[in-house]
């Protein structure tokens, strides 16, 4: 029963397949009792059946369908909860679909858009073709269309998320341990597998809350042990339970001893099948003949027919309705042409200057409605031998890719463009009338070629015809993957041997007719419309797009109408036919013997076909009829299938993973990963065709091998215009031998096609150059993806011919981008699964991952002129965060597998030591002092007080008068001061209210709570009066009493405050119902209204015993939220007032402007100490008061002649944005900024080089020297570390290396190095205090340790838990020095000894800080400060105005705020995304998107991002948009 048969050398078979074995490619013939293989002898015998490939009856393009829908369904009843973006209700639009317009859904010719189909309007076509589809699918039909739609919709269950990739990479771990989510629930919920969960580790959901169906709202505990009852909480937590499962590919640890992150090389797969046949050899095509009757040339074919059949109709145009409008005749043709070529020659310019000589070229703009108007003036052209370049009309000045073409025609020097009446009408006028000048295009003048408006050439003027020669005939634009645009030249000789082979191709004949779909501008619709119709005599009828778009079934209509015996179409209007064809019995193809499918190598179009010659094979059309072609820009038509009745046509089942690696596999056997391709005929005849390796040399593929086809013809194109170096390598290619032979002498032309040539020289082309993609080092075709995507559950959800492929690099690799245009009717659940089901399909047939994919409006993608998607625009768009997308989902986690390796935890070694290797060197410990105080002589006569009550009051007797204080109101008017003597009396008499209203005894804590001014201060001293020991509170907002008073409330308690002491206002404030409502009141202890003081004084003074005793009590909210409060000595107050003015050489003399909250830190320190120690009087301006007069605090340092002044980052940024453009009126207004000598910025943070450089830069005009800006730093443990000093040289910068840094370690680098990060030194270290740090020579970064008298004396607690940060007071060295007690700061930084000295000639020591130690984030074993990344996130878009990031477990959350539309909002995921990959190497784990203001400030202008944190974990932030990557 079984027969065998020698594969023939014929066929080719052998040498085509090399080694491999030939399978069937259908699984349903597997059963079949002659489907075996055998081989004998040592030679293949291969089944007869096993050739089944040859014959599209055995092969049916509903494959790639089939495995799309398999993989979707082989998991179809498994569920998934999966934690859904959130999203504000007011960005979920509900579109009317009475008043929707659908888009035009075309693909047109585009090469650039490549994913152009269409579908029309008609909700029944639509049903009927899914019927169809479902009807042929159920009866096993062999042939299927890939826009089959899967019949799911009562089960709701065929779009679960991640059942593909569950089975595909991971599901060979089939006995893995199940797990949970435990803070999420479902509809009939299940136990996912091992392999299930891991697919949340895929996506990035970005969507609307109405899809959060799945997830409840549970009560979960946090790793922290933070009980957070809330919807997100719930989603993080899922996103935990998941992350700690191992992602694909498993990464290994390690430390890298120079501090480089390496990025991780993809490891060749040992397994990839590798190309094992013999070379290939160049395939020739059958002889050109020549036969007698030919014309030399294409004009001397028009002089024929026009002069001999003047009345044959030459094209027949056809209007909206597809009634004929027009009829042009080969007589007219020829007669206008004349006109034209004599008028482009003679009526341009001058006699003695024509503006066009022969050789120059011409634009052709015609609108694709008018291919008459078109084809006169080509030929024209041609006559006058000018070189015509046809374009597409611009629209507007905005037009996609429409700056590239006037690129295109600056370049090639044109001046004049032809164009219609009609066009020209419709063209944008300017005010005058005239064409404006379209954005880089060259200056053109406009010339309508229709008769009426063109002279009659003289009786003796005569066109010149010339033989075919080597000029150029024409150039044919091309866009290329990059959006640019090239203009391909080709000669009259390849023109007209183009022809030649065409009509020997297509055997056609004199009056043939034809009717064309194609743009008739280039590519197919030129050459067989326009050229070889004319040579031939042929009758073109031609059907403009607008038509198409009304009735897609005209084109039919007219083939039946004109008994046509060609037609040229693409698989798009097959498609379009398809789903408008309602059963009309009028329809007869049987007179086409060509049906010339011009995009036949796409991987769609066969399903087109097939379903197409399913549908109307019963009208009378023959399956031989129809014939895919392949052809570009450079090699005109490489090949096309001819038309005989015995012709063979080839669709063999490939593998799509030896297809990733360029490698031929026939597979039939899984059939999950195959890809059905089609012959497109052989190859040209008069041509020579090879396979060249895409990349590097040019040379020969083996037989099995996928590579870059190559033409050697005369009929190809000769140039890219104007680029040599471009056209050597396109177009002077000599491919070589293995040994580097050339195999011929004359050049190949690339055609940008990817494919093999096959048995009996059949041309398969399995993708284009500008649509590969280079994943992870395989290959993948944009259109494979597309035609992916169309098979799940098409033209349901998204529209058909509106799918974007395209990828986009990030972190030195590509990634996939798909984007598609939504249809209005789909809800925002059927989105998110079609969606999710496309990943799945992708991932499972192509084994790759989609990095981003993104659901857009419909009609809002840019397009091409004939309707397409305009690619690189797109891309563009999407890059540029300009998208606007509606739905977004993003998967990192899949795509991105070569993040840096986890750095590996080294056991401890000791701050001054350094790895080297595996060896521990020691180095000596980086420190630097400030000037001893005790070594300096000056005239302060305050340091003979131990106190700073007794300085108060030796200046109340020595200078009663002198003005220590003067407060300012927002007009810049003082609105009130204290002199020496003042502040004593008012201070007494404060003192005698502690001791008899709230009968308070020595070391009594007494909480004041008073906007900024004078009252605190008097408060302040008063307390010292009274021994009691002071608390600055800052006090409630009048207007958000419901968040700050709770604060206050528990600043009260926390500090064990005896009594409150505050203002009348403020006192009615605590006690109203506002106040109730938030706090219990009636826990509050006493409260003193210190606005009625009694008039006598206290009966003496207090007087510590100890200057070892407290202070005051600095309480203070850091920006990781910990409320803490340091206990300051009265010791450590004076040093530290002393230190200050030694530092700012601070004297009763001077004027100090301060615009500080004085509430904690060194605020406080400069607002309510340091002009009594010092004598300095102080200009006081509350920071609250810029926010109606931004101009108040420079007006007013300018006023005063101040010369030093301090203020807050958020003071500094105020001005920054408030003033920007207000510089010259305040010029105008007397402000000078010249007498300043210091502006210190006071923070506890990294100086912020872009604000105080801005500053500087705005304010320069006005006087501002830029040294004079300079930044302190001070902490918990010690209030000014580094403050800058009038004697100090000028700030340093320097960059270090971020990578390094993320290691703990400094690298130094030169500005503009990759990964450079800037900072700049904090100050100079104040007289008195020495600092441990890194040394920078060691290349070590570590915590920044104090040692001085100054220092706090520890943290004040209720619980009298000191001892549990007991550590940060009292550290000692456990080498070298044990003694010496120092306190950690818990910031880390890095000192560095510069050549720049200071006044006294030492070297000047640089501290550079880097951040807190609180608040850098452990990620992947590295340590991250969260300002880095916030700084690269708010660079993505202009749009976003702040960002804050923070960690949650092992996740990275991403806080942005927007400035703009809500519908910006999802634009800025991917952005977000990309930049933090690219700059910090991490994923990000959510994107929060929220209003402007919602990110906490705290008054000195930091991010409170642990409030950010509950807040965002509490649900409270009200975000706009919420996406999670998974």
């Amino acid at each position: 029963m079984s027969q065998y048969c020698k594969i023939t050398e014929g066929l080719e078979v052998v040498a085509w397949l090399s080694s491999h074995t030939l399978t069937t490619i259908s699984q349903r013939d597997s059963s079949h009792p002659r489907h075996c293989k055998h081989q004998l002898g040592g030679q293949r015998l291969v089944n007869t059946d096993s050739l089944h490939f040859i014959s599209r009856f055995f092969s049916s393009s509903d494959v790639h369908t089939e495995a799309v829908q398999a993989a979707l369904a082989k998991h179809k009843e498994r569920k998934m909860a999966v934690p859904m973006p959130s999203k504000r209700r007011s960005l979920v639009v509900q579109t009317s679909m009475d008043a929707y317009t659908p888009p035009d859904t075309s693909s047109g010719s585009e090469e650039e858009g490549g994913q152009g189909e269409g579908t029309p309007t008609s909700s029944q076509g639509s049903i009927s073709m899914e019927h169809w589809i479902t009807r042929a699918i159920h009866q096993g039909s062999t042939t299927s269309s890939s826009s089959s739609s899967t019949q799911s919709g009562g089960s709701g269950a065929a779009g679960r998320l991640a059942d593909v990739l569950a089975q595909t990479h991971v599901g060979k771990s089939g006995n893995a341990p199940s797990t949970s989510p435990a803070s999420t629930s479902i509809p009939q919920p299940v136990t996912p597998t091992l392999p299930a969960m891991l697919l949340l580790c895929v996506l990035n959901i970005c969507f609307f809350p109405g899809l959060c169906l799945f997830v409840c709202i549970n009560t979960c505990v946090s790793s922290l042990g933070v009980p957070v009852s809330s919807r997100v909480s719930a989603k993080i937590q899922q996103l935990v339970n998941t992350l700690k499962q191992p992602r694909r590919p498993p990464l290994r640890e390690f430390f890298v001893d120079d501090f480089e992150e390496l990025l991780e090389v993809q490891q060749p797969d040992p397994n990839q099948p590798r190309p094992e046949g013999s070379q290939m050899v160049a395939i020739r095509g059958e002889p050109l003949g020549v036969v007698t009757n030919w014309p030399p040339s294409l004009e001397a074919a028009l002089q024929r027919w026009g002069t001999i059949s003047p009345k044959a109709p030459c094209l027949t145009t056809m209007d909206t309705n597809g009634k004929p409008l027009y009829v042009l005749t080969y007589g007219k043709l020829w007669s206008r042409s004349i006109k034209v070529a004599y008028n482009i020659l003679h009526k341009l310019g001058t006699k003695q200057e024509p503006m066009v000589r022969p050789g120059d070229r011409v634009a052709l703009v015609f609108p694709n409605n008018d291919p008459a108007a078109f084809m006169v003036a080509f030929y024209g052209c041609l006559l006058a031998e000018v070189v015509p370049v046809p374009i597409e009309v611009p629209l507007t000045r905005k037009d996609a890719g429409s700056q590239q073409i006037g690129f295109l025609l600056g370049s090639c020097g044109v001046t004049v463009a032809l164009t219609s009446d009609a066009c020209h009408k419709g063209l944008p006028k300017g005010p005058t009338g005239e064409i404006p000048q379209f954005k880089g295009w060259p200056k053109l003048l406009w010339f309508v070629t229709e008769s009426k408006h063109l002279s009659k050439p003289p009786r003796d003027w005569f066109p010149h015809i010339k033989d075919a020669n080597n000029d150029t005939a024409y150039i044919e634009y091309k866009t290329c993957k990059d959006g640019s645009v090239l203009g391909v030249t080709v000669t009259r000789i390849a023109l007209l041997t183009h022809c030649q082979a065409l009509t020997q191709s297509c055997g056609y004949t004199e009056a043939e007719i034809i009717v064309n779909v194609l743009d008739f501008k280039k590519d197919v619709g030129l050459w067989h419309g326009i050229l070889t119709s004319v040579m031939n005599m042929m009758h073109v009828i031609s059907i403009p797009y607008s038509l198409m778009k009304v009735n897609p079934l005209s084109w039919i209509q007219k083939v039946c109408q004109y008994k046509a015996k060609v037609a040229c179409v693409k698989s798009r209007d097959m498609h379009w036919a398809l789903v408008a064809h309602r059963d009309q019995r009028d329809v007869n193809l049987s007179s086409l013997r060509m049906l010339v499918v011009a995009d036949g190598s796409n991987p769609w179009s066969i399903s087109s076909c097939d379903a197409f010659l399913n549908v109307f094979q019963s009208k009378g059309l023959r399956p031989e009829v129809i014939c895919p072609c392949a052809s570009s820009a450079e090699a005109l038509t490489v090949a096309i299938r001819r038309w005989e009745e015995s012709y063979f046509i080839g669709t063999p089942l490939l593998s799509m993973q030896g297809l990733s690696y360029g490698v031929i596999r026939v597979d039939s056997e899984e059939r999950l990963s195959v890809l059905t391709v089609q012959d497109v005929g052989t190859v040209m005849p008069g041509a020579l065709m090879c396979v060249v390796k895409p990349e590097g040399v040019p040379q020969l593929c083996r037989t099995d091998e996928i590579g870059e086809l190559c033409v050697c013809s005369i009929a190809t194109g000769m140039s890219y215009y104007g680029l040599s170096g471009m056209t050597k390598n396109t177009f002077e290619v000599f491919p070589m031998t293995s040994s580097g032979a050339p195999i011929s002498e004359y050049p190949f032309t690339r055609t940008g096609l990817l494919g093999f040539i096959g048995p009996g020289g059949l041309v398969f082309v399995s993708g284009k150059m500008d649509g590969l993609m280079v994943v992870s080092g395989r290959r993948h075709n944009a259109d494979d993806i597309v035609a992916t995507a169309l098979a799940v559950e098409p033209m349901k959800f998204v529209y058909r011919g509106r799918i974007a492929v395209f990828s986009v690099t990030v972190l030195h690799d590509e990634r996939i981008v798909v984007v598609a245009e939504q249809r209005p009717d789909s809800t925002e659940e059927d989105s998110f699964q079609w969606m999710s089901r496309v990943l799945q399909a992708i991932d499972s047939i192509h084994n790759v991952g989609v990095f981003c994919l993104a659901l857009v409006p419909a009609n809002t993608l840019p397009k091409t002129p004939l309707g397409g998607i305009h690619l690189s625009e797109t891309k563009q768009l999407f890059l540029e965060g300009s998208l606007h997308p509606c739905n977004v989902l993003m998967c990192p986690h899949t795509c991105v597998t070569n993040l840096p390796k986890p750095r590996q935890k080294q056991p401890e070694i000791g701050p001054a030591s350094v790895m080297v290797g595996n060896l521990v060197s020691g180095k000596r410990i980086a420190q630097a002092s400030g000037r001893d105080l005790g070594q300096i002589e000056d005239n302060d006569q305050a340091r003979k007080f131990l106190f700073l009550s007794e300085v108060l009051q030796w200046r109340a007797q020595t200078t009663p008068d002198h003005v220590l204080f003067t407060l300012l109101s927002s007009r810049g008017t003082v609105l009130s001061s204290l002199t020496c003597l003042q502040l004593h009396k008012r201070a007494e008499k404060i003192a005698a209210m502690l001791m008899e209203r709230g009968h308070l005894q020595d070391g009594d804590h007494v909480a004041l709570v008073y906007p900024p001014g004078i009252d605190l201060i008097a408060a302040f001293y008063g307390c010292l009066y009274a021994g009691c020991v002071p608390i600055t509170v800052r006090p409630p907002h009048p207007q958000n009493i419901a968040t700050t008073l709770p604060t206050v409330k528990m600043i009260v308690e926390v500090s064990r405050s005896a009594c409150v002491m505050t203002s009348q206002v403020i006192c009615k404030l605590l006690k109203s119902k506002e106040a109730s409502a938030a706090v219990d009141v009636r826990s509050w202890p006493p409260v003193l209204d210190t606005d009625d003081l009694p008039k006598k004084k206290p009966p003496q003074l207090y007087k510590p015993s100890n200057p070892d005793t407290l202070a005051y009590l600095d309480f203070s909210v850091s920006t990781t939220g910990m409320l803490a409060g340091v206990k300051m000595s009265h010791t450590a107050t004076s040093a530290f007032c002393r230190s200050i003015k030694l530092q700012c050489e601070l004297y009763p003399s001077r004027e100090v402007a301060i615009c500080l909250d004085p509430y904690c830190g060194l605020g406080f320190v400069l607002w309510c100490l340091c002009s009594v120690y010092s004598g300095h009087q102080s200009i006081l301006i509350p920071p609250s008061e810029l926010e109606v007069n931004p101009a108040l605090w420079l007006l007013a340092v300018s006023q005063f002649r101040v010369r030093d002044t301090f203020c807050s980052y958020s003071v500094m940024e105020l001005c920054t944005k408030g003033l920007g453009l207000q510089t010259e009126s305040l010029k105008s207004r007397g402000l000078d900024l010249s007498r300043v000598r210091t502006c210190v910025v006071v923070a506890e943070e990294r100086p912020r080089i872009a604000l105080t450089q801005s500053f500087s830069k705005l304010f320069k005009d006005l006087g501002l020297h830029p040294r004079a800006v300079s930044t302190s730093f001070g902490c918990r443990v010690n209030l000014a570390i580094c403050l800058q000093g009038t004697s100090g040289p000028d700030p340093t910068t320097v960059f270090v290396d971020m990578r390094a840094l993320r290691h703990d370690r400094v690298r130094l680098v030169e500005r503009g190095s990759p990964h450079s990060l800037p900072l700049m030194e904090s100050g100079k270290v104040p007289a008195g205090l020495p600092s441990r740090g890194g040394e920078f020579l060691l290349q070590d970064k570590d915590q920044i340790w104090v040692h001085c008298a100054h220092n706090g004396s520890g943290y004040f607690t209720v619980y009298g838990d000191e001892a549990l940060q007991s550590d940060h007071f009292n550290s000692h060295l456990s080498f070298g020095d044990t003694q010496t007690v120092w306190a950690r700061t818990g910031y880390l930084g890095f000192l560095r000894r510069t050549e720049l000295t200071d006044a006294s000639g030492e070297r000047h020591d640089a501290l550079y800080v880097v951040g807190a130690l609180d608040e850098a984030m452990e990620l992947r074993g590295m340590r991250y400060h969260p300002i880095d990344i916030e700084t690269s996130v708010i660079r993505t878009h202009k749009s976003i105005m702040e960002c804050a990031v923070f960690p949650w477990t092992n996740l990275l959350v991403v806080v942005v705020e927007l400035e703009g539309s809500e519908q910006e909002a999802l634009d800025l995921v991917p952005l977000v995304t990309n930049a933090v990959l690219e700059e910090h190497y991490l994923i990000v784990g959510v994107v929060v998107v929220v209003d402007i203001g919602v990110i906490p400030i705290n008054s000195r202008g930091e991010k409170q991002r642990m409030h950010l944190r509950d807040g965002f974990l509490a649900d409270q932030l009200d975000p706009i948009y919420v996406a999670y990557n998974m």
